[in-house]
C-alpha cells in the first residue's frame, strides 16, 4: 500500500523520492540548517514532505542549477525558506505553514549552532505530535 503524501518518510524513502543516496541526505543535513527531519531513538530519521521538498530544493539548485553550498546557504538567508522550496516544489503543494494559520516559528538567519538546530527538531516534533493528535480526535469526533 502507497504511503499517504502526508506520511513521514524513512532516510531510505526520501532518498529514493530525492534521487540520492542516503549519506547525501546525511551529509546535506550538516551544510544547511534548514534541513532537520526527526530523529527518534537511535537516530533514525523520519522526514516529513517539507523536509523532502527543501531537499529536492538542494539537489535542484547543487546538480541542475550549478549553485555552491555556499550559493544555497546565501539563497536561504536572503530569500528565506519558502522561496528556496519552490525549486524543489515548484507547484506549491506543500505548504510551510502551520496548519492552524498561525504565525510560524523562525529562527534568525544568525542564530547558529547546535542549539538552533535542536530548537527545530524540537519544533519539527511538536508539529508532527500535534498533527497526530489532531488526526486522531478527528477521528473519533
Amino acid at each position: 500500500m502507497a504511503k499517504s503524501p502526508n506520511a513521514f518518510r524513512t532516510i531510505s524513502e526520501a532518498a529514493d523520492e530525492v534521487g540520492s543516496p542516503q549519506h547525501v541526505l546525511r551529509f546535506w543535513e550538516t551544510k544547511f540548517s534548514f534541513i532537520t527531519p526527526l530523529k527518534r531513538a537511535g537516530g533514525r530519521r523520519f522526514y516529513r514532505p517539507q523536509d523532502v521538498v527543501l531537499l529536492k530544493a538542494v539537489k535542484r539548485l547543487l546538480h541542475e542549477d550549478g549553485l555552491t553550498i555556499k550559493g544555497v546557504q546565501k539563497l536561504h538567508r536572503e530569500q528565506g525558506l519558502k522561496r528556496l522550496a519552490v525549486h524543489g516544489d515548484p507547484e506549491g503543494a506543500v505548504t510551510f505553514e502551520p496548519e492552524n494559520g498561525a504565525a510560524a516559528a523562525s529562527v534568525p538567519p544568525a542564530a547558529t549552532g547546535t542549539s538552533s538546530v535542536r530548537l527545530r527538531q524540537v519544533l519539527a516534533e511538536l508539529e508532527g505530535a500535534r498533527a497526530r493528535i489532531e488526526a486522531v480526535l478527528s477521528r473519533t469526533a
